[in-house]
């Protein structure tokens, strides 16, 4: 029996500013893959006119964790960053390393959940069988509505008097109308 993985996905967030420089993402749950995947970050409104430099540790705070700087915001000039490929893997730390922020940091938690093939199929013949229930029957009708219809061979007749002006499209009525003049 193959065992499948699927992604649980959450909102994740935080506030660094002058009275909390640190926000950690850590998880204690064993029995799941986590992964941050970090999207922006953005100063807020009240910001100074100052850099706001933030830096990411990565793994626990012993001493071979190394801060690396990964935005650089100012109020005037950069007041946003899409950091949106940058996936990690907790523990991470976000520290505030230079200015009064607030700095706001906007990513997805999703965690990879572990399914046994025979669960995913049921829960997938579930999701079918409503799917099935919620459609609404469309009508069809016989006519074909929207649908041209191809003109008989009596009506092409009938357009190639001089009564009635030639149709336009590839070439009809060209021949007629260099004939006129």
């Amino acid at each position: 029996m193959s065992k499948t993985e699927k992604p649980l996905s959450t909102l994740w967030g935080c506030e660094l500013n002058e009275s909390n420089k640190e926000e950690s993402f850590k998880t204690d749950d064993t029995n799941h893959q986590h992964q941050l995947a970090l999207r922006t970050m953005c100063l807020g409104h009240t910001a100074k006119d100052e850099f706001n430099i933030v830096e990411l540790i990565t793994g626990e705070g012993n001493n071979s964790a190394k801060a690396v700087p990964i935005a650089t915001l100012h109020a005037k000039s950069m007041p946003t960053v899409n950091l949106s490929g940058l996936d990690l893997h907790p523990p991470v730390t976000f520290r505030l390393k230079h200015g009064s922020g607030p700095v706001y940091v906007g990513a997805e938690h999703v965690a990879l959940e572990e399914y046994s093939d025979e669960e995913l199929d049921e829960e997938m013949e579930e999701e079918e069988e409503e799917d099935i229930e919620e459609s609404p029957v469309k009508k069809v009708s016989k006519n074909g509505a929207g649908k041209r219809k191809k003109p008989e061979k009596g009506e092409d007749e009938e357009a190639s008097d001089g009564e009635n002006p030639p149709k336009k499209g590839k070439g009809r009525g060209r021949k007629a109308q260099a004939a006129k003049v």
